[in-house]
């Protein structure tokens, strides 16, 4: 605790062990700066690829992104994750996690699926998944919407639902979870080929962004929580131009003020800061991710964090609160880096 009693701030930092990766490194955040000083770290996860913190911040879940496919749970109120209990299985390679009404909920990327595992009164996991909900259908792009890949699950800002984005299937779930079930509520579809990867909220509540993987471009819905219902309404590029290859948009994130919306793309290796103009986007620069492959970034006390995989480190950068922009302030060795939590 720091001074006063109030929680210090820290980063958790998950990684591909498969590719040198030290499984899952915590460092301490300095909030003057943003800066990031590594405290400990745990590697007895294979490939703890997406992390996410338990309400109060005592407790760390990981996904173990490999065929298995496995959900681990930490304490972090130390200086270095402890493990707690033993993983838990899920689906064929899980690429997100979240908590939602006293479970942990996984997007099983290899077998389109979203996992359910319930979560006892001390945040720790059951020893087995209480249900499975399993995706259906296909998408025009060869070969990777073959079949349906589940890559984000979460929570509606009202904590009534939960919202599954599916690579494959080019679309949104919506879904209520009742006595440890899944039940799908309703799918809206988003434009075929798009390879919708991750969704983010307005904090206004009536907006939500989908950034595409297979097409450089964030959709704009609208989200009505009432009745569980999200309206796409336009479609924004992310990129100035026409990439030369593959681009691959991975994370997004939007400001605490709703004013920007931030891309990472990895096939340029930039951030993409786009401003809300009500129910549009408008791409206003691209500027360098700080290292190769940025697959994942979050926003925490006015800076950006960027885990950028290939290059192996972690960059953060200070955002202008006028205009949007990210500085680069620093970076963090870290091998095979694929998400980063802040809390």
């Amino acid at each position: 605790m720091a001074d006063g009693g109030m929680r210090r701030v820290r980063a958790f930092v998950g990684s591909f062990t498969a590719a040198g990766g030290p499984g899952v490194l915590m460092a301490a955040v300095e909030p003057a700066d943003g800066s990031l000083a590594v405290l400990g770290g745990v590697d007895g996860l294979p490939d703890p690829s997406y992390l996410a913190l338990s309400p109060d911040g005592g407790t760390l879940y990981a996904v173990s992104e490999t065929a298995d496919g496995a959900v681990a749970a930490y304490r972090v109120e130390g200086d270095a994750p402890e493990p707690v209990g033993r993983p838990v299985p899920v689906g064929s390679g899980p690429t997100h996690l979240s908590v939602f009404a006293g479970h942990l909920l996984t997007a099983d990327y290899g077998s389109g699926s979203v996992s359910v595992v319930p979560l006892r009164p001390d945040g720790t996991p059951e020893a087995a998944a209480s249900d499975v909900l399993q995706h259906t259908g296909s998408g025009p792009h060869t070969p990777r919407q073959q079949g349906p890949h589940a890559h984000q699950v979460q929570p509606d800002p009202s904590g009534r639902w939960a919202v599954s984005v599916d690579l494959g299937t080019d679309s949104v779930r919506v879904c209520t979870l009742t006595d440890g079930k899944l039940k799908l509520h309703r799918e809206t579809a988003l434009r075929p080929g798009s390879g919708p990867r991750h969704l983010a909220f307005h904090p206004d509540g009536d907006r939500a962004y989908v950034v595409n993987e297979l097409t450089p471009t964030v959709t704009v819905c609208h989200w009505d929580a009432a009745d569980g219902t999200l309206k796409p309404l336009t479609e924004t590029p992310v990129l100035p131009g026409a990439p030369d290859g593959d681009a691959y948009p991975s994370g997004i994130v939007v400001s605490p003020d709703g004013r920007f919306v931030w891309t990472a793309v990895r096939g340029e290796d930039v951030l993409c800061v786009l401003t809300v103009d009500g129910d549009e986007l408008r791409l206003v620069a691209t500027v360098p991710c700080g290292g190769h492959w940025p697959r994942a970034l979050t926003a925490f006390g006015g800076h950006l964090y960027v885990a950028n995989e290939r290059s192996g480190d972690v960059t953060w950068f200070h955002l202008d609160p006028a205009t949007g922009l990210p500085r680069r302030t620093g970076s963090l060795r870290v091998p095979a880096a694929s998400c980063v939590v802040v809390g």
